[in-house]
């Protein structure tokens, strides 16, 4: 099989990480595969913050656990050391698709290089939020962006899961 084909297969969102940091040379693999994401036009309108600042990342979870709705102290990152977050610019109509094949690009470059990831929503409400916008500032990002999602990443803590088996009666040919 195909070893790309097969990376699709295998790649499972993984929900309990060592607390190690993944190697900078992984992320910024991981982070490349994702500048390559198909995207609209070609207008590259997708950008990617890597935090790895642990405070930053503790900061953000307690936000988007805020967020989620949860109870205080909950990991809603599941304690993924790395988070990649991914944004658009705010008035490009293609901002959640590009955005999106970023996400999957990154999710799979991760499963490829030995780590685990996972998709994490609402970066779109943290990203309306002033400190947020605040942030970007800081960073030198000018213009407005919007959320759309956190690529975790981390060491995997325990075996990967397995897939669930494929529904049936989801492909229709029409020959």
């Amino acid at each position: 099989m195909n070893e790309i084909i097969k990376a699709m297969e295998e790649r499972r969102s993984i929900r309990r990480f060592k607390p190690d940091m993944p190697k900078k040379e992984d992320l910024e693999q991981i982070i490349e595969a994702g500048l390559y994401a198909a995207n609209g036009k070609g207008k590259q309108a997708a950008i990617i913050v890597a935090v790895t600042n642990r405070e930053l990342r503790d900061r953000i979870a307690g936000d988007n656990c805020k967020i989620g709705g949860w109870e205080e102290g909950f990991d809603p990152f599941y304690g993924a050391p790395a988070m990649l977050i991914v944004l658009a610019e705010k008035d490009w109509p293609n901002r959640v698709y590009d955005g999106s094949l970023v996400m999957g690009n990154m999710m799979l470059a991760a499963h490829a290089l030995g780590l685990g990831s996972i998709w994490i929503h609402r970066a779109k409400e943290e990203f309306e939020q002033p400190e947020y916008k605040a942030l970007l500032a800081s960073l030198g990002i000018q213009g407005e962006w919007e959320g759309v999602g956190h690529c975790a990443v981390g060491y995997i803590d325990g075996e990967p899961p397995k897939a669930a088996k494929r529904k049936d009666g989801r492909v229709f040919w029409a020959e």
